[in-house]
């Protein structure tokens, strides 16, 4: 009876971890995550609430907006 109690808690406490992507806050309309360091498949965009960097992945990047000529 003692294991069969031992293992429900244990299934119980080992249902309440959370998944191994929350470690990081997500920035930039949900796209990128907030990190200490950008990998090398990374940009940086902007500074997160908590001073870290909003790391965007190369192929997720917005164009640059470029100015009109007036002519």
């Amino acid at each position: 009876m003692t294991q069969l109690l031992l293992l429900i808690v244990a299934l119980l406490v080992l249902g309440h971890v959370p998944p191994g992507r929350s470690e990081f806050k997500r920035c930039w309309k949900g796209q990128g995550a907030c990190r200490p360091y950008c990998t090398r498949q990374e940009t940086y965009m902007h500074l997160c609430p908590d001073a870290s960097l909003c790391c965007l992945a190369y192929g997720l990047k917005p164009p640059v907006a470029r100015k009109p000529e007036n002519v």
